[in-house]
């Protein structure tokens, strides 16, 4: 058994070489190397298909950086210039910044100058509104005064001005409520009577009319010659005496030097009327009216047409009222002078 079993064992290996052929281990070894090889030669291809896209990427990389990097530089470029811009943009917004500073600070100082300029103005013409009071009492020149007056001030439109303007208001109000006289004509009106002193007759100086004689009646043929002659002598007696009626019981009779001094102190006395109306001294204004009334009543010819008129002109001016009581517009010219000294402590 155990012979057996050895020699089977020893001839069955002789079999199996005998059974493998070398041509087909030639063939199997050239279909590894050609696997092998092919293997190689492919995965070869593969590297450098590899290295071929790897190339191209680092290329297209390398284009890609240089174009990012030109990018970059670029934008790095237009960053400085946009830096730059804005830098400009940042100095000429502060430019303009300072210049509407200033340019504020000018149309204040326009506009505080142009309303301090019309405040003076203002103070101007209320300082003749007062004048015309005061000194000539011509209430219409004072109104239309404060009248330019408010509308100078109604021009600036300010808020703060409504006090000063309710103030001025109120004066104007008053002066037109103010009873008007006309000062300018009264005082013309006696210029042109003292004008006319020196046309006025003087009584004295009046002739008594030319009476003709009476014409002589129908003479009797049988009249002698004795009667006739006393005739004509009587009637000559009675052309030396002639009868007059005279209105006045003394006739002044004045030399001529008296008469140049009647004429001046007329004048004087119209002269001082008028200066009497201007300070609206009403009793001195009617008796230099008066006096003028009664020298001409007494020195000159009341018949005449100068005369009389010159006494119709005396006598509605003497009945006219000069005396009365003007109002104040002191508020408004106070008004005006405190708001502008607070103006001067704001500024400060």
């Amino acid at each position: 058994m155990n012979a057996e079993t050895q020699s089977g064992a020893t001839d069955k290996p002789p079999d199996l070489r005998s059974r493998i052929n070398p041509l087909m281990v030639v063939a199997m070894v050239v279909i590894v190397a050609i696997v092998v090889a092919w293997q190689w030669y492919d995965t070869r291809n593969q590297i450098t298909g590899l290295q071929q896209e790897l190339a191209k990427r680092l290329a297209e990389a390398g284009a890609s950086g240089k174009e990012s990097r030109n990018l970059a530089a670029e934008a790095r470029e237009a960053g400085r210039q946009t830096e730059t811009k804005l830098s400009l943009l940042e100095a000429k917004l502060a430019e303009s910044q300072s210049q509407q500073v200033a340019l504020e600070a000018l149309y204040q100082e326009v506009a505080r100058n142009r309303d301090e300029v019309t405040l003076e103005e203002v103070e101007q013409l209320l300082l003749i509104a007062s004048q015309q009071l005061q000194l000539a009492g011509n209430v219409k020149a004072a109104l239309i005064a404060m009248q330019e007056a408010d509308a100078r001030l109604q021009r600036i439109d300010r808020p703060q001005l409504s006090p000063l303007r309710k103030v001025m208001l109120k004066d104007i109000d008053l002066l037109k409520a103010a009873r008007y006289v006309d000062t300018v004509g009264i005082s013309l009106r006696l210029d042109n009577l003292a004008a006319a002193v020196e046309t006025l007759p003087l009584a004295m100086e009046i002739r008594p009319p030319q009476t003709s004689p009476p014409a002589p009646g129908p003479i009797p043929a049988e009249e002698s010659v004795w009667l006739k002659f006393a005739r004509e002598v009587w009637g000559d007696m009675k052309q030396l005496v002639r009868i007059q009626n005279m209105n006045k019981p003394d006739l002044p009779l004045l030399a001529p030097s008296q008469a140049y001094f009647l004429r001046e102190n007329l004048k004087l006395r119209l002269l001082s009327a008028r200066h009497a109306l201007l300070v609206r001294d009403a009793a001195s204004f009617k008796a230099d009216v008066k006096a003028c009334l009664d020298w001409i009543n007494r020195y000159y010819d009341n018949k005449s047409r100068p005369a009389a008129n010159m006494l119709e002109a005396l006598r509605q001016l003497h009945d006219s009222e000069i005396g009365i009581e003007l109002p104040d517009i002191s508020a408004s010219l106070d008004a005006v002078r405190n708001y502008r000294l607070a103006r001067e402590r704001e500024s400060r």
